[in-house]
């Protein structure tokens, strides 16, 4: 009577050897996985912090798959004695045929140990802009902010961008190291407005707005400074003032939270439309068309002559 080695190889075609080797290669594999979810059940029992769990499950996955990866080519390749002489043999092939995935796989390298950004980190690349929610082998995920929807706020779409990218394009971090950004609100009056009036308004209510924020950078500048160039000579928020077509443009300039940019936009001008709204000589310009009478209207030492 046959064993069910004959059998197999009766039925499916599969020499002994290639079986042994099947079997191998699941025992493998079933050992990995069995590793990777009693460390995971471990873990979990003494941490109890979202984001840390995620990171031990990602890379515990990435991990187990490089070991299974080398596990498996080791029991299908035993002609080779030395595991440098098969990887350099398997990494000169897989360059040529799969170029865009090794160049994926590199980029996933670098992520997690240079750490341009993390899980959670709100990031620019290239045309992309949003918050990081997944970082994979091959690509990472980014919860889309901005595009048709003003102020940077979400716009619900998730992105998924190949790791390669961050080799070729540059990369902007709204989060990290240094916490905050710099928001600006233009108010333009007219140019018959008391402009004073109207920039000591709008510097109180950058004040309330953005002096807090400009105490909690202040120390994070500090800190960062110590890893990067970071340098600003004042922190705390001010009002700049320049002229335009239509009349006097204020520019509110302010810190602060990147996820918090529209709703402090928001409250800002809330408090603007109420001062200004106390005040008869101040108005908001817009563009417009009127007759202007350099004679009756302009300064006396400006007139000028129109004609003979």
């Amino acid at each position: 009577m046959k064993g069910i080695s004959g059998l197999v190889e009766t039925w499916l075609g599969l020499a002994p050897g290639t079986q042994g080797k099947l079997l191998a290669s699941l025992a493998a594999v079933l050992a990995i996985w069995l590793l990777r979810y009693l460390l995971l059940r471990v873990v979990y029992a003494r941490v109890q912090d979202p984001a840390a769990r995620y990171q031990w499950r990602k890379t515990s996955a990435s991990l187990a798959f490089v070991v299974a990866v080398l596990a498996i080519g080791r029991v299908w390749l035993e002609a080779f004695g030395s595991l440098v002489t098969f990887l350099g043999l398997l990494s000169a092939g897989l360059a040529i045929a799969l170029k865009d995935p090794l160049s994926n796989v590199a980029g996933w390298v670098f992520i997690i140990w240079r750490k341009p950004f993390e899980v959670g980190h709100r990031i620019e690349i290239g045309d992309v802009a949003g918050d990081v929610i997944d970082i994979r082998l091959f690509q990472f995920s980014v919860l889309e902010i901005g595009n048709w929807v003003d102020a940077d706020q979400s716009t619900g779409r998730i992105v998924h961008v190949p790791n390669a990218r961050v080799f070729t394009e540059p990369q902007a971090n709204y989060t990290h190291a240094f916490q905050y950004i710099w928001n600006e609100v233009p108010v333009l009056v007219t140019f018959e407005s008391d402009w004073r009036r109207a920039k000591e308004i709008l510097a109180g209510i950058a004040s309330r707005f953005g002096e807090p924020a400009s105490r909690e950078a202040a120390e994070q500048v500090a800190q960062a400074a110590r890893k990067y160039f970071i340098y600003y000579t004042t922190l705390t928020p001010t009002v700049y003032t320049s002229v335009k077509d239509s009349g006097v443009m204020l520019t509110i300039r302010h810190l602060c939270d990147p996820r918090k940019r529209r709703a402090a936009t928001h409250a800002i001008w809330e408090e603007i439309l109420t001062e200004f709204a106390r005040c008869p000589d101040i108005d908001f310009a817009y563009p417009t068309r009127r007759w202007y009478d350099n004679r009756a209207e302009g300064k006396a030492k400006a007139e000028g002559e129109t004609g003979p």
